[in-house]
């Protein structure tokens, strides 16, 4: 019986490891940046042609039948819907701020749903050259090496990591940093972040660090993530505790139910648009 997908995955895992090569490449040549919704949200020439890259490579490969979401595509206009079509869901540089700075996290994060169910997960951290990879069902991996989540479940003997986002509207800013205070006077050991969604995600799922929460945070960042910690026997909620919805532009990651819950006691919740809402209408 032919193992399903498997021929996907595969070259998911061999289309971010050629992209990542190209993140690399351009790293070491001049940098033209740009910006997208505001100063520090950025947006650079290889973010736009690694993902037609990655793109290009899987239509080719696969054909028109499967559907594409991917980060700069949605920036440029297209529409951000999850159907029960076989669907690609693409960051092709997490961590454009880091590439721009040379801050050595940045990750290509390729994800592929069915039936709106994610079915693998691939996060290639290329500056570190760490493919973190999972299908569901079959465990996640870093390059050949199984892993899997810590153990901890004293929140006093967790690290903790969360990011502050694009938005820096000081009412937003003011409730990221005081739910940090709250979470860093529980006390934990401490708090991290590594500018790149997805490879906060494969932190957790690695057992370096308890979890990993963010509100406006995009489905893009997160797919490929939610395979691997969930492969590597972590969970993923809202960040209120309820179930967790891709498009929500909300994400709990973590070990276990027991971490998870003490840290959702402490985060303020604010309103982030979804990612599947429809765009404004122009005047």
């Amino acid at each position: 019986m032919e193992d399903k997908w498997q021929n996907e995955y595969d070259f998911a895992v061999q289309v971010a490891r050629a992209a990542g090569a190209v993140i690399r490449k351009a790293g070491e040549e001049e940098i033209k940046v740009q910006t997208k919704s505001c100063a520090v949200d950025l947006v650079t020439k290889t973010d736009e042609r690694v993902e037609k890259i990655i793109i290009g490579s899987l239509k080719e490969h696969f054909g028109d039948e499967h559907c594409f979401i991917g980060e700069e595509s949605v920036s440029s206009g297209q529409p951000c819907i999850l159907t029960d079509k076989p669907t690609w869901i693409i960051d092709p540089v997490d961590g454009t701020t880091n590439f721009v700075h040379g801050f050595p996290f940045v990750a290509v994060s390729i994800a592929f749903a069915v039936n709106k169910e994610l079915e693998f997960g691939v996060v290639y951290s290329c500056l570190e050259d760490k493919m973190y990879k999972a299908r569901k069902g079959k465990g996640a991996f870093c390059d050949d090496e199984q892993i899997q989540v810590s153990d901890v479940k004293d929140i006093h003997k967790s690290i903790i990591i969360s990011e502050h986002g694009v938005d820096r509207s000081v009412d937003r800013v003011t409730k990221i940093f005081s739910t940090m205070q709250k979470i860093l006077c529980i006390p934990v050991h401490g708090l991290r972040g590594s500018g790149t969604a997805a490879t906060n995600m494969c932190l957790v799922a690695s057992g370096a660090t308890e979890a990993f929460f963010e509100i406006g945070i995009h489905c893009w960042d997160i797919a490929a993530g939610v395979v691997i910690v969930r492969e590597a026997g972590g969970l993923v909620l809202d960040v209120d505790g309820g179930p967790f919805d891709l498009m929500s532009q909300r994400m709990m990651s973590a070990n276990n139910i027991t971490i998870a819950q003490r840290i959702i006691k402490e985060i303020e919740i604010f309103p982030v648009p979804r990612d599947d809402a429809p765009a404004p209408k122009k005047k």
